[in-house]
């Protein structure tokens, strides 16, 4: 029976593995596992922001640096630590009014702070939020549902992939006809980000506080194979 040169299985139609550019000269098949595992959230990071405009650079520095301060001081309260909590320099802007005619009119100020919270306990997340509220912050950016050990979901992703590409090829093999060899090249980036809840919400009125504890993460991994096949 006559080889197939090359078998190649894409299944979301681009693959990592560059066949065209570094093919090996012997028969080989192709394949891309995938793999994910759920988990359920356990901690969180959010990120919020505090902007006022007013009439003068002074003042808008002074509104924002308090609502800041009032905020870390509410969250030191409730035991949250100090490294749990980022908070960037001031970013003040001039406000300029643009006319049909004549020059830009300098109408005021704008400054703004972001703060990034790291929630050690899932449970606290709707409280630390409600604080941001009654402190003046008018802006959460993202909340990131995290896993205390993501390491280890990372990992179980990993092995549930090789497992996806080690079946795949073992399929295609048998139908074909083809036996199949050894590995003879594997291709592996490490996911670039994690599962996220990302949210960007006016904070203008009180909304009802949602609930995070039924939440699922799936954390999902992939992985590039050849393998040779018998002559």
């Amino acid at each position: 029976m006559k080889i197939l040169p090359i078998l190649t299985l894409a299944l979301s139609g681009l693959m990592s593995v560059n066949v065209s550019a570094n093919a090996p000269s012997f028969p080989h098949l192709v394949t891309t596992g995938y793999g994910e595992v759920t988990a359920t959230p356990d901690m969180a990071e959010f990120t919020v922001k505090v902007v006022e405009s007013t009439m003068t650079a002074e003042q808008a520095k002074l509104l924002v640096d308090n609502v800041v301060s009032g905020f870390i001081g509410k969250l030191t309260d409730q035991g949250v630590s100090p490294d749990s909590i980022n908070s960037s320099n001031l970013y003040l802007t001039p406000q300029y009014h643009y006319p049909k005619k004549g020059k830009p009119e300098l109408v005021g100020y704008r400054a703004s702070r972001t703060m990034t919270v790291k929630v050690e306990d899932l449970a606290n997340l709707n409280q630390y939020l409600d604080i941001a509220l009654s402190e003046g912050i008018n802006q959460v950016d993202t909340i990131r549902l995290k896993v205390r050990d993501e390491v280890k979901y990372q990992q179980q992703a990993r092995l549930e992939a090789i497992k996806d590409a080690n079946s795949k090829a073992r399929s295609l093999a048998t139908g074909f006809e083809q036996e199949l060899g050894g590995v003879w090249r594997i291709d592996y980036n490490m996911p670039s980000s994690q599962p996220v809840l990302m949210r960007s919400v006016s904070m203008d009125a009180k909304a009802e506080s949602n609930s995070y504890q039924d939440s699922t993460l799936v954390i999902r991994d992939r992985v590039d194979v050849i393998y040779k096949l018998k002559d």
